[in-house]
């Protein structure tokens, strides 16, 4: 089994698998734990939560919050390109799982980075294409995501920041995958060798 790429590699999709299982299943329950609800629809349409004392987890410095995203990864906005932006995040959740694919026989490091990548991709993607229909508040491909990790780094100045945003599974999924091929760089297979074109016969 070790010695067969295609079971190797059905082992990165299933990392994949499960870690968008855990950010979904985060994401819910955040939702229930601060008591969310929606009022109005489209994009008039606004959250409330009963509980609005975030949870401290590491002190003052990291909590569970709960905020809705309708941009991509860390709060940053998108804009009234959203159908856009939920469309292009289907295409970019296809294209990384045929990349993965292709990778089936490259360095573990580069598998194991386009794996969280995808998961990442995919776990947000979930909440842009359904979750305005599950919480009734958008049409499908309307929906925003749920960021709930808050890391409270106070007087930080970073790209015109004044505090770190909110995040969520999937964001950091996608983070630890870009390091994963930054630390494996060299190991990243050029795009003949992943898409090799049949020699022509000699005349």
């Amino acid at each position: 089994m070790a010695n067969n790429p295609k079971k190797r590699i059905s082992l990165f999709f299933l990392i994949s698998s499960i870690l968008i299982i855990i950010d979904q299943i985060s994401k819910f329950l955040i939702y229930q734990y601060f008591g969310v609800s929606h009022i109005g629809y489209g994009e008039n349409a606004y959250y409330t939560r009963n509980l609005y004392t975030d949870i401290n987890i590491i002190g003052e410095i990291v909590k569970f919050t709960y905020v809705e995203n309708a941009g991509i990864a860390f709060g940053i906005g998108f804009g009234p390109f959203k159908i856009i932006l939920s469309l292009f995040s289907i295409l970019a959740g296809v294209l990384l799982s045929i990349y993965l694919y292709k990778l089936k026989n490259n360095h573990w490091g580069i598998k194991t980075g386009i794996s969280l990548i995808l998961a990442g991709a995919v776990g947000n993607l979930v909440d842009r294409v359904f979750y305005g229909v599950i919480f009734g508040y958008a049409d499908i491909f309307y929906g925003k995501v749920i960021d709930f990790i808050l890391v409270d780094i106070p007087d930080i100045s970073f790209l015109n920041l004044k505090y770190w945003p909110v995040f969520n599974v999937a964001d950091s999924c996608v983070t630890v995958g870009v390091l994963f091929l930054l630390i494996f760089y060299k190991h990243i297979p050029s795009f003949k060798e992943l898409f090799p074109t049949k020699k022509e016969n000699p005349e």
